[in-house]
């Protein structure tokens, strides 16, 4: 039998329940769907998860970042039992988190009370160590989110979004720790960086533009005009500093834009896409062609506090390759796809 066009349509669509999934046939398989693995009990306040990230022996860390007086949390999910624990009872507000090739956890922290600072954590002892706290004798504004490249050196965003600490630093810009511990700025041709990931090969840095017009969000005052909602791809030179000018892959016009961001080995971008029309994670080529979306909640357009909103999304590792860990709300999500992540060596 010879099926329609619209018949071919529908079958590369595959939805489930809520939190739901549209997405292309090929990269998610037919019957996939998000799995609850985790959601807040802690008597916290406000705040949200984020900063999934795989460990090396396989287990996922995370952060519970809360508003105000609250400590953060970074909280460890085993697959193997399927119970989440906690790491670090005071995280110092972490937010991004990733592996480095000695097996430490690299941690971004922010502020409204938090670290302001890139630090690095024994997961073996629980030490925290700080690896930088300061540009050129200044504070960070707020340490978001990171990447690190098969050479070692550690990229890290700066933006503010949160708290009442002074800003020191007059851009909010894209940072790069070297191994030899010294700090470069990479870019500040960015309004507000968030999200950020290298792709397999080393060439591209992407760095998402979330500027929500606003150094400290307030629920109770009206909603600030919004700057870029964007994500660019920076080329990067052989010494693995920005060597070109910046391009828009994605443009979220109007609407949030991308949180955190992960790549798969085939170089496509995961992005956590906080739009209300759209909350999701919307998987894109090197080009910004969509080529496919995982819903995570249902379209909320106008409202102040939507729902369902991804923050950020990592791939396990192992067994777990083809699994894509998704923070949303204050929860925690996993969803098995046709694709495997790109980690740094340490997780061949």
């Amino acid at each position: 039998m010879r099926w329609s066009a619209f018949s071919r349509l529908l079958m590369m669509l595959v939805c489930v329940s809520a939190p739901s999934l549209v997405a292309a046939e090929d990269l998610v398989p037919p019957g996939s769907k998000l799995e609850l693995l985790y959601t807040r009990s802690a008597p916290i306040k406000g705040g949200l998860t984020e900063g999934i990230c795989a460990a090396p022996d396989g287990t996922m860390y995370f952060s519970e970042i809360p508003f105000g007086d609250d400590k953060g949390m970074i909280m460890r999910f085993d697959p193997k039992s399927m119970k989440t624990t906690v790491f670090a009872e005071d995280s110092h507000k972490s937010n991004g988190l990733m592996f480095d090739a000695q097996g430490y956890l690299i941690a971004c922290e922010g502020s409204d009370g938090g670290g302001r600072a890139v630090s690095r954590w024994d997961v073996r002892t629980g030490r925290r160590e700080v690896l930088t706290d300061l540009y050129k004798g200044k504070r960070y504004n707020a340490c978001n989110d990171l990447c690190i490249d098969e050479r070692g050196r550690i990229y890290f965003t700066d933006p503010r979004y949160l708290g009442t600490e002074p800003r020191e630093l007059e851009h909010r810009a894209v940072y790069r720790i070297d191994t030899d511990g010294t700090v470069a700025e990479v870019t500040h041709d960015i309004e507000k960086p968030n999200g950020i990931a290298i792709s397999p090969d080393q060439k591209t840095l992407y760095v998402a533009d979330h500027n929500n017009g606003t150094d400290r969000i307030d629920p109770t005052a009206p909603p600030p005009k919004k700057g870029a909602m964007k994500v660019y791809a920076f080329p990067l030179g052989s010494d693995g500093l920005v060597a070109g000018p910046r391009k828009t892959i994605v443009d979220f016009g109007d609407e949030e834009g991308s949180d955190g961001m992960t790549v798969d080995t085939e170089g496509r971008i995961y992005l956590a896409a906080r739009t209300p029309s759209r909350p999701g994670i919307l998987v894109i080529d090197p080009t910004g062609k969509e080529v496919a979306f995982i819903k995570t909640g249902t379209s909320q357009a106008g409202a102040r506090e939507p729902t369902g909103n991804p923050s950020n999304c990592d791939f396990g590792i192992g067994d777990e390759k083809n699994m894509l860990y998704i923070t949303v709300d204050k929860s925690l999500y996993r969803i098995r796809l046709n694709a495997t992540g790109y980690h740094i060596p340490w997780a061949k």
